[in-house]
């Protein structure tokens, strides 16, 4: 009975694989028919395999159970069914025995087979699946699938085992089939999906070829380019040697004709002087034979008469005509200079001209000048009254001028103190300095410091709540902190920014716990010392007003200065003349201007006694006080700093012309900074734009003008940005005025 199964689904198999394609062809409705008719065939072929006979199961109830020893087999069976909302068998009420013999219909939840009651339940596989599973097995070794619808043929045998399945279980069947139906109505719906996309990929794989060819056909175009145009290159480089060379030999031919020319010129030179003298001897020569001819006897004169008289006779008529036209040039030209003469008067009368036009240029630049100072001197004498009433209101209304000395005895230190302190300052500076001296003594008085909390407008080493205990350090405590700052910062390799290192640096010093109490300490120090100018720099980057390369950079110009003085002085002594010490700051500062160096050399000592010969010592222009104060000189340098770069951001704002709030581009402020300093190069041109439009260095769009017009920031910000960092002109505004 298995061989003739076999047989005729080994017939069905061949009709399939031989209509092939037509079941997804036909669409969905006749690809169903056919699943309808093989079902057909296949009920028949299992009622043939599987007879009913006497002793087996009649499988004829809505729902089967299989027992142990597989379906349709000759064991009686009970069934056990739980009572459930969807009864397994219908119509059949709980605790009723069925008709049949082997079927009872219970509310316990077990399932016992009569003769397995005493049994586990898991001995071995059901005979019914055992079936199932060799004839899907037996099915899959007979199938071809070296054809292209292999995947369908494999298939075959899954559907029928599923619907062999589904004529057993007659209660699902409904259930099972639609779920069957669905799958297989959208297995065709994917087919006939496939079948509409493989023209599409017909075409894709042709356009991917065409595209292929295309694009080898250019390549092919591009060498053959590229090969005719180093071919062209090669042939013109060849054509440049060939004119080099010609263009050689012709400036040697050239040289060699400029000097046979001269040659010739000189033998020209030569010949005619050589003539001019022949000329001159032979000239001498007959004025000696005329001589000689006059000297001889007089009876020589006498022999030739007619001769004589016709000599004279011509001599006359040559005299006669002679004094006609003396006569006559006199006539003439008797009023007549000589051109070396007019020639003379001419030029003499041409540089009067050219003086006269010079004096009434003059005249009216004194004119103009004396005109506007006329104008200033009414407005002088204007404001001199205006003045002199303010003066008067001011004696009549304003207090007396302080009386500085009345200090000595409030300051600690008393009079020298006061005196050190007090040198070289005005009214406003001293009014300074009493400030600090009355903070400072405040300052040493408190003992706890107010929390400032943890607001966002808190510097990040100040955010603290509770009181914050005052370390009461010296000035010069604080002087010599700030210098192991400032060392610590230059040699730090990762730049991290510069408030948190501050807090950093104070938690390696005094650790974690004294780090908060330190900060506040030296906060306030430096808060009201603003006369000392490294605590005064100090607070300016620390609180973002000034880019620490600002002080960074003063710190290396100090040094540079330094080293070509230790450069100038070749005997190592320590001391250079006044002379080389001007040579070597106009050398250092080129742009800085005659009155610059000599504020510099006034404050390094320079007097109206001094000469250039007087020797300096340059070393202690560079040192510091206990309390971090330089010398005047080092003084004078930061002030000239300072006024430069103010000097140079209000030329810039003159150059721009426009208002503070006024919106300001890139491209715009790129070319009025190479309009004032036409000598800057690339990289401080980026730097500068970066701080301005606070953009990265390296994106600066240089070379993208419509990039340029975009960014844009007002005036005043761009200026305030500025003048924080280190901003000073690269070179002379006109280059040609630096030679």
């Amino acid at each position: 009975m298995n061989t003739y199964i076999h047989k005729e689904r080994k017939e069905e198999r061949e009709e399939r694989k031989n209509g092939a394609g037509g079941d997804f062809r036909d669409g969905p409705a006749e690809h169903a028919h056919n699943l309808q008719e093989g079902l057909r065939k296949q009920r028949a072929l299992r009622n043939a395999s599987f007879p009913r006979s006497e002793g087996h199961c009649p499988c004829s109830y809505p729902c089967v159970a299989t027992c142990h020893h597989g379906l349709h087999t000759p064991v009686a069976r009970r069934f056990y069914i739980n009572e459930s909302p969807v009864q397994m068998t219908a119509g059949i009420e709980p605790n009723q025995e069925y008709k049949d013999p082997w079927v009872l219909v219970t509310s316990q939840p077990t399932i016992l087979c009569s003769s397995w009651q005493q049994q586990p339940l898991s001995i071995s596989k059901p005979r019914y699946l055992e079936q199932l599973e060799n004839y899907l097995r037996k099915e899959l070794l007979l199938l071809d699938l070296s054809t292209d619808s292999a995947q369908e043929l494999r298939l075959q045998p899954y559907r029928e085992i599923f619907e062999f399945f589904i004529e057993d279980f007659k209660t699902y069947k409904p259930l099972l089939s639609s779920i069957k139906n669905a799958y297989e109505v959208m297995l065709a719906h994917q087919r006939e999906k496939i079948r509409s996309l493989e023209p599409l990929k017909a075409k894709i794989v042709t356009v991917n070829e065409d595209c292929s060819e295309r694009v080898l056909a250019m390549r092919a175009e591009e060498r053959h380019e590229i090969s005719v145009l180093k071919k062209e290159k090669m042939n013109l480089l060849k054509l440049i040697d060939k004119k080099n060379e010609e263009k050689i030999s012709l400036q040697c031919e050239v040289a060699k004709l400029r000097k046979s020319l001269a040659e010739e010129y000189l033998r020209y030179l030569t010949e005619r002087d050589a003539r001019k003298i022949l000329i001159g001897d032979l000239n001498e020569l007959r004025y000696q034979r005329e001589d000689m001819s006059l000297a001889q006897s007089p009876g020589v004169w006498g022999e030739d008469p007619v001769k004589l008289t016709l000599a004279l006779k011509m001599t006359r008529q040559d005299l006669t005509r002679t004094q006609m036209e003396l006569n006559t040039m006199k006539a003439n030209f008797g009023d007549v200079v000589p051109r070396r003469d007019f020639e003379m008067q001419e030029k003499t009368n041409m540089e009067l001209q050219e003086q006269l036009e010079s004096l009434r240029g003059d005249y009216e630049e004194v004119r103009k000048e004396h005109e506007m100072l006329l104008q200033l001197h009414m407005s002088t004498l204007k404001e001199r009254d205006q003045f002199y009433n303010e003066l008067q209101e001011i004696q009549r209304t304003s207090t007396p001028r302080p009386d500085w000395t009345k200090c000595e005895s409030v300051i600690a230190g008393g009079q020298e103190r006061w005196l050190v302190l007090a040198e070289g300052k005005n009214s406003d500076q001293l009014v300074d300095v009493l400030l600090e001296e009355i903070g400072m003594g405040l300052l040493r008085e408190k003992d706890f410091f107010p929390g400032l909390g943890f607001g966002d407008s808190i510097p990040p080493f100040l955010r603290f709540d509770g009181p914050v205990k005052n370390k009461k350090p010296s000035k010069k405590e604080v002087v010599n902190l700030l210098k192991d700052a400032w060392k610590e910062r230059v040699a730090e390799e990762q730049k991290e920014s510069f408030p948190d290192f501050f807090f950093n640096f104070l938690e390696r010093r005094f650790g974690v716990n004294e780090a908060m109490a330190w900060a506040y300490t030296i906060f306030e120090n430096i808060k009201l010392f603003r006369s000392s100018e490294i605590m005064s720099q100090f607070y300016a980057v620390l609180m973002g007003k000034t880019l620490e390369s600002v002080y960074i950079n003063q710190k290396d110009t100090l040094f540079h200065l330094l080293k070509e003085l230790i450069n100038a002085d070749t005997q190592n002594e320590g001391s250079i003349t006044m002379e080389q010490f001007s040579t070597v700051l106009k050398t250092t500062f080129p742009l800085k201007k005659e009155e610059q160096i000599m504020e510099l050399m006034e404050a390094a000592g320079w007097g109206p006694d001094s000469s250039n010969t007087d020797m300096l010592n340059y070393r202690s222009l560079f040192t510091e006080d206990e309390e971090g104060q330089s010398e005047p000189f080092v003084q004078k340098l930061w002030e000239q700093y300072n006024s430069e770069k103010e000097a140079y951001l209000e030329e810039l704002k003159q150059e721009l012309n426009m208002e503070p709030l006024e919106e300001v581009t890139l491209l715009k402020m790129r070319g009025t900074l190479m309009n004032i300093d036409p000598t800057m190069d690339r990289q401080t041109l980026s730097a500068y734009l970066s701080q301005a439009y606070q953009i990265p260095a390296i994106d600066v769009p240089l070379d993208d003008e419509e990039r340029q017009g975009i960014i844009s920031v007002t005036l005043e910000t761009a200026l305030d940005r500025l003048k924080m960092a280190d901003t000073k002109r690269v070179g002379p505004r006109e280059p040609e005025q630096a030679s």
